[in-house]
């Protein structure tokens, strides 16, 4: 051991990450005046590769094994900011642990970005903002709705919940979670005064509408919001709130799982099932998950909602794992399910992608004065054109998809690499002027709404049409004042929204994810499905869905017609269980990317053969569906056990033996992957 040898300044040793692909920690020295130590859980700028970079300190100590000549000083010490608790430095070493990633990489990225600057000027502006806000501390809950005794039993089993307690709150759509969640929120706010519950929401676009309910339940109270479209000194702002203990209800996207809560006491997750909670680029986690592992390690009750749970929640809920708690009926009096049918497409030929049916449906809500919403998830006008004299059709040149259409703005799109071309005049190939579109996305369909039913208020909302910071609100506010009588979207509108008078739902084109070769294409499809239909008749108005398909007989359908998720949810188990797979199997995906597909082949091979193991299967390599995105091949080799302590060992070692081989190849690692 060395030690500082100044015989006038005691010095300790910070231990410090950065987020950096190292995976490692580094010392640094500080001088240490008595009661004036650094503590782990701070941040710290110091200087690492010729750059001067905020770190993370996990430990402070007298000793290191560090050369003294070569230590390096830290350069400040973030002392205006209460440590990050020891608590929040366990889950990040979990998540790191888990999903095989430096700690530095999970740590420092879940801070707000102002935070992570060397300048203090946007840090000690945010915290004389917060000091100075007239901070509402009352959490009295206001407004109190009579419950129907399915959602009393539920918020009484939420709220009286004590210690690690996962429930999974199973309801219909429109049986009125939310309610459940406020009151047993209430709950737990008037029982600890200093508690602070952390609400998370699959996507953006359905924070406003329950925050608003929030803070109209309890307008005493501080509530923070945390999500990707905030501004940087908001996301600062809101996140100092929820550190300091100020924001006692903490609301947000699968980024607040990561936000620093020191009085955490409950967590909810509403649309628990949502694909929304896992990242998918950088550290692939699944927020859900985590919440999971943070609420059993604060010893806390954990609350998943949703009318179609994932296979997961579900069956742990069947092993006894997880507490169920169900919600059977609508929480509107007289409100009921709305029933659905399906109309053939072999008898009742479409016109612009409406059956005869469907436009009779749609214009009898016009002549009632009712809303309608039609589900087409695929933006844009057409999936491609096309040159009936040739067959050329337009794909991208940079990946293996094709150039979707985009009419208003005369525009060819690849949504997966944002490559943008003006619409041909004539054919690339055979000079053909008469390109033909393919397929319909929600514009065709708007432009076909619009001609057959002229005196009709269409609005279409989707990813191209709410752009624009705070459009996709403003969008949602005109259908909820009526200001609309057809609506058009995409997953966007599928699930959270309660829409009074809207009580016709018209889903087309679901039929393509029938023959998916991904093997939750179903779970997802019925998810779906149920999730759109239930945005019909919420408030008691009799309503109906109708399903354009050419497939009438599929049993999928047929549990969507009887609402019936229970005995769809146990045949997929029964189904997996026997093929071998999640969630009866434990799963991890090594993507590899190269300039040409070989070359991510030959790293795959060898990665498949560098590490052999009784207790793992490997799968051979295998190019991705999607194989070239942005002019790079990409390939993927699936690692599969059926024990989770079995392949995280495995894991463990595999991936020091992948960093420490040399390739071209840019690779990266994701454990219980959702899409393969």
């Amino acid at each position: 051991m060395s030690t500082s040898t100044d015989s006038t300044v005691a010095h300790c040793f910070l231990e410090v990450v950065l987020d950096t692909p190292l995976n490692s920690s580094f010392d640094y020295r500080w001088p240490c005046l008595p009661g004036e130590e650094p503590l782990a859980g701070q941040l710290a700028l110091v200087s690492f590769a010729r750059r001067e970079i905020m770190a993370l300190i996990v430990a402070v100590k007298f000793e290191t094994d560090v050369p003294p000549e070569k230590l390096k000083d830290a350069l400040a010490v973030r002392s205006q900011l209460s440590p990050l608790p020891e608590r929040w430095i366990a889950l990040a070493r979990f998540a790191a642990d888990y999903y095989q990633r430096p700690l530095g990489e999970v740590a420092l990225p879940g801070l707000p970005k102002n935070l992570r600057v060397p300048k203090t000027v946007a840090l000690d502006r945010a915290l004389k903002k917060l000091a100075k806000l007239d901070l509402p501390q009352d959490a009295t809950a206001v407004d109190m709705p009579l419950l129907n005794p399915a959602q009393q039993a539920a918020a009484d089993a939420i709220g009286g919940a004590d210690g690690f307690t996962p429930l999974l709150l199973w309801g219909v759509t429109g049986s009125g979670k939310t309610e459940v969640y406020l009151q047993a929120c209430a709950r737990v706010l008037a029982r600890d005064p200093q508690a602070q519950i952390l609400i998370m929401v699959p996507e953006i676009n359905l924070t406003p509408q329950l925050e608003g309910n929030i803070r109209a339940r309890f307008p005493g109270m501080m509530l923070a919001t945390l999500h990707s479209s905030l501004s940087e000194g908001e996301r600062m702002l809101h996140w100092l709130a929820a550190h300091s203990g100020q924001a006692r209800i903490v609301l947000g996207t699968r980024l607040a799982i990561l936000a620093s809560l020191p009085n955490l006491r409950l967590i909810v997750i509403d649309e628990e099932h949502d694909p929304s909670y896992k990242q998918q680029e950088g550290l692939r986690y699944s927020a859900r998950d985590l919440a999971v592992w943070r609420a059993h390690q604060l010893g806390i009750p954990i609350v998943l909602g949703s009318a179609t749970p994932s296979l997961e929640s579900w069956h742990h809920a069947r092993s006894g794992r997880y507490q169920r708690l169900d919600l059977r009926e609508r929480a509107v009096r007289d409100a009921v399910l709305p029933k659905v049918r399906l109309v053939d497409m072999e008898r009742d030929r479409a016109r612009d992608g409406l059956t005869s049916e469907m436009l009779a449906a749609l214009r009898g809500r016009l002549e009632r004065g009712e809303q309608s919403l039609l589900f087409l998830n695929r933006r844009g006008y057409a999936p491609v054109i096309c040159c009936d004299a040739c067959g050329w059709i337009s794909n991208c040149t940079r990946c293996t998809a094709f150039m979707v259409l985009h009419k208003p703005e005369h525009r060819l799109r690849c949504h997966h690499c944002s490559l943008e071309l003006r619409i041909p005049r004539h054919c690339p190939t055979c000079g053909n002027v008469d390109l033909q579109p393919l397929g319909r996305g929600t514009q065709r369909v708007e432009e076909g709404l619009q001609a057959m039913f002229p005196e009709a208020r269409i609005l279409r909302i989707d990813a191209d049409s709410t752009r624009l910071k705070g459009s996709a609100q403003a969008a949602f506010d005109s259908v909820h004042r009526g200001e609309v009588d057809i609506l058009i979207g995409t997953q966007m509108v599928a699930k959270g929204h309660d829409f009074k008078k809207l009580t016709l739902v018209g889903i087309l084109n679901p039929d393509t994810a029938l023959f998916s070769q991904d093997y939750r294409a179903s779970e997802r499809l019925f998810a779906q499905l149920m999730q759109v239909a239930g945005r019909a008749g919420r408030a008691g108005l009799a309503s109906e869905v109708l399903v354009q398909t050419r497939y009438v007989q599929h049993p999928l359908y047929g549990a969507v017609m009887r609402h019936d998720y229970e005995r769809f949810a146990g045949q997929l188990l029964e189904e997996r269980k026997e093929a071998g797979l999640p969630p009866y199997m434990y799963q991890a995906l090594l993507r590899a990317e190269a300039k040409e597909l070989p070359i991510a082949i030959e790293f795959l091979e060898a990665a498949r053969d560098c590490l052999p193991s009784d207790a793992i299967l490997i799968n051979d390599p295998i190019p991705m569906t999607m194989t070239r995105v942005h002019n790079v091949d990409r390939a993927q080799l699936l690692v599969e056990s059926s024990s989770r302590p079995a392949l995280q060992a495995f894991l463990r070692v595999w991936v020091e033996q992948l960093r420490a081989m040399k390739s071209r190849v840019k690779w990266s690692l994701e454990v219980d992957p959702l899409d393969i």
